[in-house]
């Protein structure tokens, strides 16, 4: 199966503490059903000194379930599904459902 949601997509939240909050796709973890949003389900870690890091508490993206994001509709900004089509020269892109625009170019 294609992959619905890739890393650089603009989502937003559906459910949860972050509800309604939009932001970029940093990494996917397809195995696990999860992605790391960028700003999105922020948590705060105690954090050991080391050479290179500074310790102390630091804030940091939680992995959110994929079923609790969607894409954001190129056209008006609001949250749709994906579907495919495949173009004349063969090639298969993502749609967005709502508005039938493309995703990716």
């Amino acid at each position: 199966m294609a992959a619905k949601i890739k890393s650089g997509d603009t989502v937003i939240v559906l459910t949860g503490r972050d509800k309604g909050k939009t932001g970029e796709v940093i990494k996917m973890m397809p195995d696990d059903n999860k992605a790391l949003v960028r700003g999105v389900n922020m948590v705060r870690r105690h954090q050991r000194q080391t050479q290179t890091q500074e310790g102390g508490i630091i804030a940091k993206e939680a992995p959110i379930h994929l079923s609790n994001i969607a894409i954001v509709d190129p056209q008006d900004g609001k949250a749709t599904r994906v579907g495919f089509k495949v173009r004349e020269d063969g090639t298969k892109v993502r749609v967005a459902k709502r508005s039938g625009d493309l995703i990716d170019g």
